[in-house]
C-alpha cells in the first residue's frame, strides 16, 4: 500500500520523507526540488512485535511496512499542465492514500512559492487543482455513460445520476472523499474512476519548534476548515524531526524529545496514522524461525488473511489457530495460552482481529 506526501513547493515534503525513510531525498529552498517522485518503505512501530520477541526469541523479526512516496510539490494550474502538474498528478494517481503537508510555520529564511505563509491558501490551491483533475475525469466517463443512457439502460441511467451529483459537487469545490453517497455506489460507480480526491487524506502540519506539542494558529485554522471533511490531522516540527534523525542512540533521541515534552517522535506517530489511514490493521505469526507482523485490510477473514503468507494457505485452508495478543502478552508464551484454553480454532470465515497471533492449517 503506497501514502503519497503532497503539498506546495518548499513545505517540507522531501525533508519529512527522508525522517521517515533510509532514502535520502534532496531537499532545498527553492521549489521544484523535487522532480521525480522518491519511493521508501518505512517500518510500521509497533511495541508488540518486540514483546512477542522477547517471549519467542526467534531468528529473525520482520515488521509490517508502508511505502511512502514523496511526489513533486504541486503548483496553481497544475490540472492544466503548469509546472510539474502532469507528472504530479500521475503520480498521486497511482498512490492510496495521501499525506498532505502544509506549512503552518514563520521563517524568512525559507522561500514560499506564494510569498507568504497561509496553510489555508495552500489547501484550496491543492484542492482546487485535484478537484479540476476529477472533474475532467467524471466528464470523459459522462460521455460514454451519457450515450448509453439514451438508449434507455437502466444501468446508464443510474450512474449517469450518481456522476452528475459528483460533478455538482466538483464544481461546488467539494473534494469526493467528503460527498455521502450509498455505499454501493460509491463501490460501483466511484472506486473504478480512482478519483483524487476521494482517497483518504492526512494534513500534516508542519510547525516551529515552540508549535510542536500544542500547535499554533495556523494549526487552528487548518482544523477549522477541515472539521466537515473526512480526513485525519497530525502536528509535526519536520526540522526538529529532522535533527532527531541525525542523533545516534535511541537515549539521545529520548532526551531529546523530553526536552521538547514530547513522548516519542512525530515520524513514529505519522507512519501509524498512514497505516490507520489505509484502512490496515497487523496480525502476527510467531515461531522459532520468525515473528513477524502481517498487514491486511481491517475485515479481512481467517482464509484471505492466510492467502496473504500464500496463495496455497487460502487454497487449501482448514483451520485458524487464534491467540489474542493481550492473551498472548498476559501468559508469556504460546503454550501457557494454550494450557489456559485461550487459543482458539477458527475457520475460514472468522474476521482476523487487529494483534491476532495465528498459525494456519492447510492442504494442497
Amino acid at each position: 500500500m503506497k501514502a503519497g506526501i503532497v503539498g506546495l513547493p518548499n513545505v517540507g515534503k522531501s525533508t519529512l520523507f527522508n525522517c521517515l525513510s533510509d532514502a535520502k531525498a534532496q531537499s532545498a529552498n527553492f521549489p521544484f526540488c523535487t522532480i521525480e517522485p522518491n519511493i521508501g518503505v518505512v517500518n510500521v512501530p509497533d511495541q508488540r512485535l518486540q514483546t512477542l520477541e522477547s517471549f519467542v526469541k526467534p531468528e529473525r523479526v520482520l515488521p509490517a511496512t508502508v511505502e511512502i512516496v514523496d511526489i513533486a510539490g504541486l503548483v496553481r494550474g497544475a490540472s492544466k499542465g503548469e509546472g510539474l502538474g502532469n507528472q504530479f498528478l500521475a503520480n498521486i494517481r497511482e498512490t492510496d492514500a495521501i499525506l498532505h503537508v502544509l506549512r503552518c510555520f514563520d521563517n524568512d529564511n525559507i522561500v514560499h512559492v506564494d510569498g507568504t505563509v497561509d496553510p489555508i491558501r495552500d489547501k484550496e490551491t491543492i484542492d482546487i487543482e485535484l478537484q479540476l483533475k476529477d472533474l475532467e475525469t467524471i466528464e470523459k466517463k459522462l460521455e460514454k455513460v451519457n450515450r448509453a443512457a439514451r438508449t434507455g439502460n437502466k444501468d446508464a441511467i443510474k450512474e449517469q445520476e450518481v456522476l452528475n451529483g459528483v460533478r455538482l459537487a466538483l464544481e461546488q469545490s467539494k473534494n469526493v472523499r467528503s460527498l455521502i453517497l450509498k455505499s454501493d455506489d460509491r463501490i460501483e460507480f466511484i472506486k473504478p474512476l480512482q478519483l483524487i480526491t476521494d482517497k483518504p487524506v492526512l494534513y500534516l502540519c508542519n510547525v516551529d519548534e515552540n508549535s510542536a506539542k500544542s500547535g499554533n494558529e495556523y494549526v487552528d485554522q487548518v482544523k477549522k476548515i477541515i472539521s466537515e471533511e473526512t480526513a485525519g490531522l497530525l502536528i509535526l516540527a519536520v526540522s526538529i524531526e529532522a535533527d532527531i534523525n541525525e542523533l545516534d542512540s535511541f537515549e539521545e533521541r529520548q532526551l531529546f524529545l523530553e526536552d521538547l515534552g514530547l513522548e516519542e517522535a512525530g515520524a513514529a506517530k505519522l507512519i501509524r496514522a498512514a497505516y490507520s489511514l489505509l484502512n490496515q490493521q497487523t496480525y502476527f505469526t510467531a515461531g522459532e524461525k520468525e515473528v513477524r507482523a502481517w498487514t491486511i485490510p481491517v475485515g479481512v477473514s481467517a482464509s484471505q488473511a492466510a492467502g496473504v503468507i500464500h496463495t496455497d494457505f487460502e487454497k487449501g485452508f482448514i483451520r485458524a489457530e487464534v491467540i489474542s495478543y493481550k492473551d498472548y502478552e498476559d501468559f508469556g508464551s504460546e503454550t501457557k495460552a494454550k494450557e489456559a484454553g485461550r487459543m482458539r480454532v477458527e475457520g475460514k470465515d472468522y474476521i482476523v482481529q487487529d494483534g491476532d497471533v495465528m498459525h494456519f492449517r492447510f492442504n494442497v
